[in-house]
């Protein structure tokens, strides 16, 4: 118990360096320099807390059954192209379980034909809708099904947008942790209820590209993987409050990240991955790294990694950390066997707890050919097969694509423009990103090019398009079929035909876009990160051109978060200005429905769009210091991203979180606050189960030896010895050496509990309800439409937000029509985290809600009495 104080005290008081540079310059009296993140050991076991004990039953019996080597090939890939999958863990033949699919990515099956290409979580996040959520997570787990995935790597909650340039925030939800923790747990639970694992990615403050994972840079040499350094307040207010909610909503994985998390590497950074993660959340699945981000054997595993992936130290290189080594470290009992009976058990109860024991399909589809009959193992030219069956899995998916990506477009300006009838006399359509990529809407690999209209953003979290409905097509459709005119001009750069064109025209539809992405690929000088916050493509020149000279310009913004809109948006010529987000495969079709309205508009922004790079807080690292291994990031500006920033400084913005109009008008009324008596809160007490051990293994060393009858195949990694000496068989110079081990890295004795835990997600008090709001709104226009109604809280304290959210819901009214508005506050909305106690605590200060259309725009409030609950 001494050292687990010591623990807490530590990360309670975390300091850390400062990193100066350039393009980020950090504060030398930060409390955060020299941060430093606690060890926490051992590893805490499954327990099948929650509604687990089922899977976790199956799991143990499953995992008693296997050998030493056979539970050393479920927790290792197999290497970088050596199987069908972007990851594949070893099969076990003798008692016929395949191996393990894990395959991108959070918004389709990625690297695979006849699948659909789904509105990404940024943009399907403007919905504001529970059900859009769950409807797009359960079609994505069916096609992944279908193709013989046993886990989706995804929903991303990380990066969560702490800046709006970071590359791959459109790959989450929102910058907000209550709305995308709503997001992230109702498509967890689409996913599982389909059948397929989801991996929560990417655990944690993984919130830029730049420097994520060590490399050599050209004039900076060796630098070393980024550290994000974050206090305890802000890590369990702001960055792990929708891994909570993933937790809670029973993801059978979760994906550690590449980057530093206080100076240790996220995949063997004992605290949050012991601590936080399986001991306080209470999580029951697997953690599996990311694609390289393990960093060493032993350690990772003590840590609580439970799966390594791709397997191989480097892509390719034939050496694993875990494999043959994992199975020595056992043998020599550096590890205990308990820790590997563990994670194998993890694993096994995430394959039980979504039933892929019921349903599963093998794979019958390869990521490296497109081929019918090639290699299996890609890489080592190996296993000639039938590799892909082109197994159409999409369904009638587009219909609910389209569906979605239209109740996700967000209108910010209409000064009566829209809706358009369609009996526009000329229309005209202006801009690159209304019309087709050059090469085909597959032609950039992983869409690593921004060539005609952005439909999503760039890397591994991305899909293949069946096909990409431009703008344009579905705009000539409906002016086409009411016998009108249209011309367009898709070259940004044709200002002569632009200005020709935007003479003549009635209306003007101008598509611009803002693109980014993983870090691997660089586009137009963006290194995966954004470098600014403009419109791509001189996007804003474009739109300058032609509403000079057509006074009814309506602007559509395609893009992975905020975009600029100084230049233009007050503009009088400029009519109308809709956020499209990224919005898959039916695009066209959906930005038509919203513009002709077929569709009502009622998404709401799920970020702000102010006016400067510099209102949103400190900037992305871009460039290291020489001489520094890791560059320092520290986050000082704590729980205070997005609004509560913008709120923090008084800043105004142009439109604000929550933001979005309609096509008709709505009015609040009658709120309501409901008192629920829901007892005190009671901290978690008491002593884990001694960590069970499951089975024996063979201590005969002869029986780990390389078989026979097996030859390798070009860089697969096995399980297996190739000497019956373990310095030999290790490859490892220094084997032998004494090494220090952290203390009680190998206890599997009975542990304290955590007092902030108790279930998946936490004390389960927190998830108590305490008040029931209601609120009267009314449909004052003659069009149905759908109103996000949305209900903030202020905490009271001088350290909190003014507002956060804390309720939303997308009602559909009808003319005339009102409709009552429910939400229930939880003990965990109304808590602050208690860096001292180690705990959720209802401060003194007082509470108030506020229900309204934006986190600008609140019409209703009312006080709440916490008395009873307040320490």
């Amino acid at each position: 118990m001494q050292r687990l104080a010591q623990a807490l005290l530590a990360i309670g008081l975390v300091q850390a360096q400062s990193y100066p540079n350039t393009t980020n310059p950090t504060n030398s009296s930060s409390p955060l320099n020299d941060a430093q993140s606690p060890p926490f050991y051992p590893s805490p076991w499954i327990e099948g807390t929650g509604d687990w004990a089922e899977a976790y039953a199956k799991a143990q019996a499953f995992v008693r059954q296997l050998t030493l080597i056979e539970k050393v090939n479920l927790t290792t890939g197999t290497g970088w192209q050596s199987d069908n999958c972007v990851g594949n863990v070893g099969e076990i033949p003798r008692l016929g379980f395949k191996a393990l699919c894990m395959q991108d990515s959070p918004l389709g099956v990625r690297f695979a034909d006849y699948v659909s290409a789904f509105p990404a979580g940024g943009s399907v996040a403007a919905s504001w809708d529970r059900g859009e959520f769950y409807r797009r997570g359960y079609e994505m787990g069916s096609e992944h099904r279908d193709k013989g995935v046993d886990v989706q790597l995804g929903p991303a909650v990380g990066p969560l947008g702490r800046n709006p340039k970071g590359g791959r925030n459109w790959e989450g939800f929102s910058p907000d942790p209550y709305l995308t923790g709503h997001a992230v747990a109702e498509t967890v639970r689409g996913i599982q209820d389909a059948g397929v694992i989801a991996c929560t990615k990417h655990y944690i403050y993984n919130e830029q590209e730049h420097f994520r994972q060590p490399g050599n840079f050209e004039d900076f040499g060796f630098v070393d993987a980024i550290s994000s350094n974050v206090d305890d307040k802000t890590l369990h207010e702001l960055y792990l409050w929708p891994f909570a909610d993933a937790v809670r909503a029973g993801t059978g994985a979760i994906m550690c990240s590449y980057n530093k998390a206080n100076n240790s590497q996220l995949c063997q950074n004992s605290y949050l991955q012991n601590y936080i993660l399986k001991g306080e959340l209470g999580f029951q699945g697997f953690i599996m790294s990311d694609w390289q981000a393990q960093h060493s054997g032993v350690s990772s595993a003590q840590a609580g990694l439970d799966m390594t992936m791709p397997g191989d130290t480097v892509f390719n290189s034939g050496f694993s950390y875990w494999g043959t080594n994992l199975t020595i470290s056992v043998l020599n009992g550096t590890l205990p066997q308990w820790r590997l009976d563990d994670a194998a058990t993890r694993i096994m109860a995430a394959y039980y707890y979504v039933g892929r024991d019921r349903d599963n399909v093998t794979t019958n589809f390869n990521s490296w050919t497109r081929d019918t009959y090639s290699y299996r193992n890609y890489y080592g030219k190996a296993d000639y097969e039938l590799v892909n069956q082109h197994i159409d899995v999409r369904a009638e998916h587009f219909r609910s694509i389209r569906t979605s990506a239209a109740k996700s477009t967000v209108l910010l300006k209409n000064n009566g423009a829209l809706p358009l009838t369609g009996h526009e006399k000329w229309t005209g359509v202006f801009g690159n990103d209304a019309g087709e990529n050059l090469y085909g809407p597959n032609g950039c690999a992983d869409r690593g090019c921004d060539n005609g209209t952005l439909a999503m953003g760039w890397g591994s979290g991305t899909s293949d398009f069946p096909y990409l409905i431009t703008p344009l097509e579905a705009i000539k459709r409906v002016v086409t079929d009411n016998g009108r005119a249209l011309g367009s001009v898709l070259d940004n750069y044709a200002y002569a035909q632009i200005q020709a064109l935007a003479a003549q025209v009635s209306v003007a539809i101008v598509f611009v876009n803002a693109d980014s992405g993983e870090g691997y690929i660089t586009v137009d000088g963006n290194f995966g990160d954004r470098n600014n916050l403009t419109a791509w493509g001189s996007g804003d020149a474009l739109i300058k051109n032609v509403s000079s000279l057509c006074n009814n310009t309506i602007v559509v913004i395609h893009s992975v978060g905020p975009v600029l809109v100084n230049s233009f948006y007050d503009s009088e010529n400029v009519t109308a200005i809709l956020w499209a987000g990224l919005p898959g495969q039916e695009s066209g079709n959906a930005i038509a429905d919203v513009l002709y309205g077929r569709v009502n508009p009622g998404a709401k922004l799920p970020f702000t769009i102010g006016t400067s790079e510099e209102e949103y807080g400190p900037d992305l690292i871009y460039e290291p210091i020489a001489g520094h291994d890791s560059p320092q990031d520290n986050f000082e500006e704590g729980i205070f991203i997005d609004y509560r920033a913008f709120d923090k400084k008084n800043i105004t913005p142009v439109y604000e979180f929550g933001f979005g109009l309609s096509y008709t008008t709505f009015s609040y009324s009658n709120v309501s606050v409901q008192k629920v008596n829901a007892g005190p809160y009671v901290p978690t007490t008491g002593l884990t189960t001694a960590a069970p051990t499951l089975g024996n293994f063979s201590r005969d060393l002869n029986d780990y030896q390389w078989p026979s009858d097996l030859t390798r195949e070009g860089t697969f990694i096995y399980p297996y010895l190739n000497s019956t000496n373990l310095t030999e068989a290790s490859f490892d110079p220094q084997y032998g050496l004494n090494y220090s081990w952290p203390a009680g890295s190998s206890d599997g004795s009975p542990q304290a509990r955590i007092a902030a835990g108790g279930a998946p997600g936490g004390n389960p008090q927190l998830w108590d309800v305490l008040f029931t709001v209601t609120a009267s709104i009314t449909n004052n226009g003659t069009l149905p439409g759908d109103e996000v109604v949305q209900l903030y809280l202020s905490l009271g304290g001088p350290e909190d937000p003014a507002i956060q959210l804390r309720g939303f819901d997308r009602l559909s009214i009808q003319p005339n029509e009102t409709v009552t508005f429910t939400t229930d506050i939880l003990r965990r909305d109304v808590s602050n985290w208690e860096v001292e106690s180690q705990n959720w605590v209802i401060s003194k200060y007082p509470k108030k809600i506020y229900i309204g259309a934006s986190s600008r725009k609140l019409y209703l409030e009312a006080d709440l009495d916490l008395s009873e609950y307040q320490s």
